[in-house]
């Protein structure tokens, strides 16, 4: 059975506080705190989240029973807070290697989960039921408009709750809404459009670009602060390959490339103390102006209307799309888009999977002669 917990509730005074020497006045309106010492000696604290000690009360009394386990007899011996959690999760975030980007996602939302899980009153991951994820989940259309988006927050979210799960904090991960995707999806460039885009470029740089994305796969950001030594020369087959690290997942990549790619890149010139990029200053935030002043109006110029959510990921989109309809397996074009998953690659380019559709047609045609 789980050890009772106890909780001391006490003020943190702001600096011009009349009480700033008493700690457990009830008559001032700065910040309540809590502190408690675990079975293990460590001592924990946190905000109450409330000016009221009225309030701090009831909250206190709530976390005391989650903590001693009165609140569910039925779960594990050790209660662990959903903010302790998501402090673990995120350190082991960190040792994985993840981008800053990613990273700040995860802190971001996670941020948001413990902050509406305290205004309800639930502080031990033992809380994280169906129904109080269902009411968060309900909150995100407010945060974030696209369903894509709300998709992409899902998936990590779900990724701490398995998490608490391998952790044994949670018996079961819980359950999650689906999020259904209505945008329409990328897709790839016809050879007509890529042409047209390739005319459009204003500057060897924006024409690099273009071949280095179509020809490689990787995302904006990575093509933008791609540095020279990923480029590299193999005598081997007598050709360049594109070696680096996708910023995102930190997954690796490498992708041979046409001789053209290589030249047009070779070609760049940069002068400076950053000349160990392709197109980046190692400074500024490169993929926000180019997406906006290079990007746009270049799709724009080659009259490439924009539909959905069509962006840049076209051209990620066309570099599947054509190895995938050449007949490479699509774990190997998984492996060169540097997804995590299979399962990622097969949710968007499935159908364009040559090699399954002609294996079915044979499957029918077969049975037709039976």
């Amino acid at each position: 059975m789980t050890r009772p917990v106890v909780i001391t509730l006490f003020v943190r005074h702001a600096e011009t506080c009349k009480y700033r020497g008493d700690e457990f006045t009830k008559r001032c309106n700065c910040r309540k705190h809590f502190r408690w010492r675990a079975s293990n000696g460590v001592q924990h604290r946190r905000a109450a989240g409330t000016r009221s000690w009225t309030e701090a009360e009831v909250i206190k009394r709530d976390l005391e029973d989650q903590l001693s386990g009165r609140k569910a007899p039925d779960v594990a011996e050790t209660v662990t807070q959903i903010s302790a959690a998501v402090t673990v999760f995120l350190q082991d975030k960190k040792v994985q290697g993840v981008t800053p980007g990613v990273l700040a996602k995860h802190t971001r939302e996670l941020a948001r989960l413990v902050d509406y899980c305290a205004r309800r009153k639930t502080y031990a991951v033992q809380g994280l039921t169906r129904e109080l994820l269902t009411g968060y989940a309900a909150t995100w259309a407010d945060s974030y408009p696209s369903t894509q988006t709300r998709q992409a927050v899902r998936t990590r979210l779900r990724s701490f709750l398995r998490y608490c799960y391998e952790a044994q904090w949670v018996e079961r991960v819980p359950a999650l809404p689906k999020i259904a995707v209505d945008e329409p999806p990328t897709m790839p460039l016809t050879e007509e459009e890529m042409a047209a885009l390739l005319a459009a470029a204003r500057s060897d740089r924006e024409r690099a670009l273009v071949l280095l994305m179509r020809w490689t796969g990787l995302a904006i950001s990575d093509s933008l602060k791609l540095p020279r030594t990923a480029l590299q020369y193999v005598k081997d087959i007598g050709k360049w390959r594109v070696q680096t690290s996708r910023q995102k997942t930190g997954t690796h990549v490498e992708v041979v490339v046409p001789d053209v790619v290589a030249d047009t890149l070779l070609a760049l010139v940069r002068v400076g103390p950053r000349s160990e990029f392709f197109f980046w200053d190692g400074v500024s935030d490169i993929v926000k102006t180019w997406t906006k002043y290079m990007i746009a109006p270049m799709f724009k110029k080659a009259g490439i209307l924009k539909a959905g959510n069509m962006t840049s990921h076209r051209l990620r989109d066309t570099f599947a799309c054509y190895y995938l309809e050449k007949g490479v397996p699509l774990q190997d074009v998984s492996k060169m888009l540097g997804h995590e998953s299979i399962k990622t690659t097969e949710r968007s380019y499935a159908k364009w999977v040559k090699s399954r559709q002609a294996r079915l047609d044979s499957v029918v045609m077969e049975a037709w002669a039976a």
